[in-house]
């Protein structure tokens, strides 16, 4: 029988994290068995690991995977042994509005509720797969289904970019960086902020058109004269808590905030008047659903999005891993199976 490695945990910590060996098992009906390639690390996988947010334990961690199907089980119409797919961050959310109530919003997603993808062989349900893109890496691949999601379903699947649209990025993170590419793509003007500037020439390299040192000054008033005071019709807020007010002084009026990180806290406060005089929207982003996945699987093949690696590592480095994106890389982190 063969034997594949993966990573678990029974609790929070990163000194819990486990790398064991098990048998494969066969897929079952409607199961697809897929050998693991590349999975790609969020933030999100980190605050899950050292127990900041809630899991499901014993848990295999991290969403984010591409790899190759192996074996398929009973009645599996959507995939063929050799197929390259992707993970779905949200298993259960397939199209349509997002699940759940006001008390109890969905948040069941892989690498939390579920298990994770840091194995060298996964068995899941067909519908947690998408089909990779045909243009990139799995290395590449696996970057799509949080980071690329998250940056998609704000500025298209909700936000209806267009061309000519002016997009403010805070940051370099992954989400940011895939904010900048696939506004880019779509024809827009884009803004980035960043605290350095190798950051801002490497942002400006992937098609920036201004970028702004935000420990150089008031970076409100930085955009606000960049854009001739008109304001930005999309910004991309991955640092959340009082830094949403600053952006609801940048956007512009009819414009959108699309709140995406929370690294300065859960809780906003916003200028009331000013949201009533813009008519403005605050969007909160959730990465998003497997049919939008799809859609940005053919946009990266239409546009020839490259996603930005900053280094890959082997399964065995994940805690070094860990510690890279602890550092603020530029780009994603990929571990490599």
């Amino acid at each position: 029988m063969k034997k594949m490695k993966y990573w678990t945990m029974n609790s929070a910590g990163r000194d819990k994290l486990s790398l064991q060996t098990q048998t494969l098992t066969a897929p079952g009906p409607h199961e697809v068995r897929v050998r693991v390639n590349a999975v790609a690390l969020n933030y999100r996988d980190k605050l899950i690991i050292e127990g900041a947010m809630p899991a499901v334990f014993p848990l295999t961690p991290a969403s984010d995977m591409a790899g190759v199907v192996e074996a398929v089980g009973d009645n599996v119409s959507q995939f063929t042994p050799g197929d390259r797919v992707i993970s779905s961050f949200f298993p259960d959310w397939i199209e349509g509005k997002r699940p759940g109530s006001a008390g109890k919003p969905h948040g069941a997603a892989l690498g939390g509720s579920y298990p994770g993808m840091l194995a060298q062989q996964i068995v899941v349900n067909e519908n947690w797969l998408v089909a990779s893109p045909e243009s990139l890496s799995d290395v590449e691949a696996s970057t799509l289904p949080c980071a690329g999601l998250t940056a998609w379903f704000a500025l298209v699947e909700h936000g209806q970019l267009k061309a000519g649209d002016s997009v403010l990025v805070q940051g370099t993170g992954g989400v940011a960086l895939f904010a900048l590419q696939i506004a880019k793509a779509q024809g827009a003007t884009v803004y980035v902020t960043s605290s350095g500037e190798d950051k801002l020439d490497s942002a400006k390299a992937l098609g920036a058109d201004f970028g702004i040192n935000r420990l150089q000054g008031d970076w409100v008033e930085q955009v606000l004269e960049l854009s001739h005071h008109r304001g930005i019709d999309h910004v991309v807020d991955t640092v959340g808590g009082s830094n949403v007010a600053r952006s609801v002084a940048v956007v512009a009026p009819g414009g959108r905030v699309s709140l995406i990180g929370v690294l300065e806290g859960t809780d906003i406060v916003v200028p009331g008047g000013l949201m009533l005089m813009k008519s403005a929207v605050i969007q909160g982003i959730g990465v998003g659903h497997r049919r939008a996945l799809a859609d940005l699987v053919h946009a990266v093949d239409a546009t020839r999005i490259k996603p930005v690696i900053d280094s890959t590592w082997t399964l065995e480095q994940l805690p070094e891993a860990l510690a890279r994106l602890d550092s603020g890389p530029f780009g994603k982190i990929v571990v490599t199976l």
